[in-house]
């Protein structure tokens, strides 16, 4: 089991940055894929990032890619979404999910098993 609470939302105009957090309980983080999805009213729930258990690489969507940044840290079991250069199309819920041994497979929020509650973020601007 992997419970995961996520922090660091808030309210940003355009071009500011925020890092989220999320931190998760029980001892199956190290062998779990961590990932980052978002929702926006009306939109489906999108694939932002991800980190596979092992390490190895880090997916970014497109629509992100070189303004966000995941890291982990195992020792303190928490993951991390640094975002820079924010767009109002950044707004959204933005949701950490995990699943045990994700190594990169498919990355459709149907494929993870443990979810945190969410957290706003608002870019105006």
């Amino acid at each position: 089991q992997v419970q995961l609470v996520e922090s660091g939302g808030g309210l940003v105009q355009a071009g500011g940055s925020l890092r989220l957090s999320c931190a998760a309980s029980g001892r199956a983080f190290i062998t779990s894929g961590m990932v980052w999805f978002r929702q926006s009213p009306g939109k489906e729930r999108e694939f932002v990032g991800g980190m596979p258990w092992s390490g190895s690489i880090t997916y970014y969507a497109d629509s992100v890619k070189g303004r966000f940044t995941i890291s982990r840290d195992n020792a303190k079991n928490v993951m991390y979404l640094q975002m820079n250069s924010l767009k109002p199309e950044d707004t959204a819920v933005y949701y950490c999910a995990a699943k045990r041994f994700w190594d990169g497979g498919p990355k459709n929020d149907r494929n993870f098993d443990y979810w945190g509650q969410g957290t706003q973020v608002t870019v105006s601007s």
